[in-house]
């Protein structure tokens, strides 16, 4: 792809009014080869060879080296830099030398494991029994899977629902495990990664009790703390591998941010969706085969729709078959179909969710468009590296979207470009998670003294509690639990273990699931429901049965809840000084946050005009979570003149911004945190700043922030200053997860109280 001559030609066309912010050049790279390793089976080498394998970049081979060796493993790098190979290899010899050795890959995903298990049956190794073990495998074959299998390729769900509980039917192979991998490793992060790590500790304590003892390996995208994170997830020493010595062709990476819309309401940006359409027509216009990222199902579809109406409209129906959709949710014939299509290179094009920004084999495409910043510079990577994988010039193009990070982004790419990737966060401490798996693990296996060894020193004050409530029982210091398999009512992508169905009211039919916490948001009485693009209206919400029945209807509406929250400060673990000394201080500590679905707003889709307010009658919702708080001294407060409305405008607006720029600290999501500002809180005497993690017990992104309190501040600071609004708009101040409708909010107030924040945050 001639890329300077795609940006010339767009630059001198009508579509083209200044949106490029920053373009920079990621250099190319020519590869370093070494031999492969000496002693390897000649069956495997041969099989390599075939596929064209007769040596290794170097990082392949120290990460291989090291696993022979015996040594814990993590592979942290770029996108087709080789990674799948470092494991492999050990594995494939483990067999071939010892045909009783057995190895178990985890993947985040069903897709992913397909995809690996094509690459170990292309490698044409006969003696090689290599199946997936998962929610989609057949009943009748998952016995010969367990006694013949030599790689069983799984996910943790599966691992922790259908292996670990049935662990005597897998103790043969469990006797004979060799390498446990843990692929994607980054993806396990947050509650799912805390859930991982505790059903990796499991895992352990039955190979240790069968007698093995598995070499680890993980991979992961770029992180700032792979040798840290592994050792989280494992609970072991992890060596980590983190150069990267793959080719990679030269890479132009443009920050595009849609212009400025002026009228009589004000300034608003271009939509993001229309600006990716219009880029992603003119890629496909000149035949450069394009991949076209979106943060929700709902906008990949809506890309590919609009960019196929276009096309079909102005009569180029050979270009509209040559694209497609691509997320989950879709039939797994259809995923292959598409997957297949672009590797081949029928397809010209696909919009898609983070389904593609693993690392399924799609082939090499030329040009990436990222509909608005991922959400981490892990995942921004990740999903680049998918366009100009070895050689030639590609295209990276980011359409920054109308929030405060995109925009924080677009004004400041040194943030992109010259700042490291996030670190990885779960928290091993969080004590639901913990007293779930320890159930889990009593289940499996009786506790006792000796687990401390997995599960650390806490789980004794845990079991007691579990045996207070009646959930274990104590028999010669051997806990046992009390009832069914604890394993079949916990979900590890969520940190609630109770879930509200949500159900077709004509057929019965199950549409999908919403964990506890969020229920009252998105299916509370009237709310719209979208399932793979279709809207229903939820009619009746039973709160015993926690079912959720809806019905499709076919109006553009959308609802938006109203809350309201309080919070309260149960401990402080950690302060920067204490409450009354005169200067803002910064606390984190264990809050119980309490949260009420009042009311909502029915709006219509095309112009947000509001259309009803309705009163809801639902119980308050209780959160006991972790939290940083920040606390302005009412006397200091006096000094900047902000009357009262002012003073509650500012710190509201202060609590968005600071929301709306942790993901740029911590891997997480806006929506995986929440705030609550206020001009007295009881429990402090003064006005207050609450950030807290949203799911039960914490994920470590609230300490996170606490830690990073000056960095953080400074980009909050700066959002606003170079923001180029007067009175705060969805660039800087205003939240789409607002629960009072972005009232009251002030800009003016929020750069004071920041400003005298940031000055007390930087003396000790």
């Amino acid at each position: 792809m001639d890329v300077q001559k795609f940006l010339s030609d767009l630059k001198s066309s009508r579509f083209y009014q200044g949106q490029i912010s920053h373009i920079e050049v990621i250099d190319s790279r020519l590869p370093e080869l070494v031999d492969l390793p000496k002693d390897l089976h000649p069956e495997l080498v041969k099989a390599l060879e075939k596929k064209g394998i007769s040596s290794l970049y170097p990082h392949q081979a120290e990460a291989i080296a090291r696993i022979l060796e015996g040594k814990h493993v993590i592979i942290a790098s770029g996108t087709a830099s080789g990674k799948s190979m470092c494991y492999h290899i050990p594995a494939i010899d483990a067999v071939l030398q010892d045909p009783s050795s057995r190895a178990l890959y985890l993947f985040p995903t069903k897709a992913l494991a397909q995809d690996q298990l094509r690459s170990l049956h292309e490698l044409g190794i006969k003696d090689l029994v290599a199946q997936t073990y998962d929610g989609d495998t057949p009943g009748d074959i998952r016995g010969w899977i367990r006694r013949n299998a030599h790689v069983v390729l799984s996910n943790p769900d599966m691992l922790h629902l259908g292996i670990l509980p049935n662990h005597q039917l897998w103790s043969n192979y469990l006797s004979r495990l060799r390498y446990v991998v843990i692929d994607e490793a980054h993806i396990t992060r947050g509650v799912f990664g805390s859930h991982t790590a505790m059903v990796i500790r499991r895992l352990r304590r039955l190979c240790s009790y069968y007698g093995s003892n598995p070499i680890f390996v993980l991979t992961t995208a770029t992180i700032g703390n792979p040798g840290v994170h592994a050792a989280a997830l494992t609970g072991l020493q992890v060596e980590e591998i983190i150069e990267d010595s793959s080719p990679r062709g030269e890479k132009i990476f443009v920050l595009w941010n849609p212009i400025l819309k002026r009228d009589a309401d004000g300034a608003e940006r271009r939509n993001a969706n229309v600006e990716t359409v219009q880029l992603l027509l003119r890629l496909v216009r000149n035949g450069i085969r394009t991949i076209a990222f979106a943060r929700s199902r709902k906008n990949s579809e809506l890309i590919y729709h609009q960019a196929r109406r276009i096309l079909m409209d102005s009569g180029e129906e050979n270009l509209a078959l040559k694209i497609a959709s691509y997320r989950g949710g879709y039939l797994p014939e259809e995923r292959r179909r598409i997957e297949r299509d672009l590797f081949s290179g029928k397809l010209l094009a696909v919009s898609s969710t983070n389904a593609l920004e693993l690392g399924i084999d799609i082939g090499e495409l030329e040009a990436c468009i990222l509909n608005g910043y991922p959400g981490t510079l892990s995942s921004t990577w990740q999903q680049v590296g998918r366009a100009g994988r070895r050689k030639g010039q590609s295209l990276a193009v980011m359409v920054a979207k109308d929030d405060p990070l995109d925009q924080y982004l677009a004004r400041n790419p040194g943030a992109i470009f010259s700042k490291p990737c996030e670190e990885a966060i779960i928290d091993l401490d969080n004590p639901s998670i913990l007293a779930s798996h320890l159930l889990c693990a009593a289940y499996e296996l009786p506790l006792t003294e000796k687990d401390t060894a997995f599960f650390g020193p806490n789980i004794f004050q845990i079991l007691r509690e579990l045996h207070e409530a009646g959930q274990v029982r104590s028999v010669k210091g051997r806990y046992i639990p009390v009832g069914q398999n604890p394993a079949a009512s916990l979900n590890l992508r969520s940190a609630s273990n109770r879930v509200y169905r949500i159900v077709e009211k004509n057929t019965g039919s199950l549409l999908g699931t919403v964990d506890e916490g969020n229920a009252f948001f998105h299916v509370h009485p009237g709310a719209i429901y979208i399932h793979q693009g279709d809207p229903y209206e939820v009619k009746e919400l039973d709160l015993e049965k926690r079912v959720a029945l809806v019905e499709e209807i076919d109006e553009d509406y959308y609802t938006q809840p109203r809350d309201i929250t309080d919070i309260k400060i149960l401990r402080e673990f950690l302060s920067s000084r204490p409450y009354g000394l005169g200067r803002c201080s910064i606390h984190y500590g264990e809050v119980e946050v309490s949260t009420q679905v009042y009311s909502y707003q029915l709006r219509h889709l095309p112009t947000h005009q509001v259309i009803a307010h309705v009163d809801l009658d639902l119980p308050p919702m209780t959160l006991l979570t972790r939290a940083f708080w920040y606390v302005i001294p009412r006397k200091k407060i006096e000094s900047l003149e902000l009357d009262a409305q002012r003073l509650a405008g500012g710190l509201h607006a202060l609590e968005h911004s600071a929301i709306a720029m942790l993901p740029l600290y911590a891997m997480c999501d806006r929506w995986d945190i929440g705030g609550v500002s206020t001009p007295f809180h009881q429990d402090t005497g003064e006005p207050s700043v609450f950030i807290y993690d949203a799911y039960a017990g914490g994920t470590g992104i609230a300490l996170k922030g606490y830690d990073l309190r000056l960095e953080h501040l400074t980009a909050t600071l700066k959002l606003l200053e170079d923001c180029p609004c007067s009175e705060g708009c969805p660039s800087c101040i205003q939240s789409p997860k607002c629960g009072s409708g972005n009232e009251p909010l002030d800009k003016e107030a929020a750069i004071k109280i920041l400003k005298m924040l940031h000055r007390d945050m930087g003396q000790p």
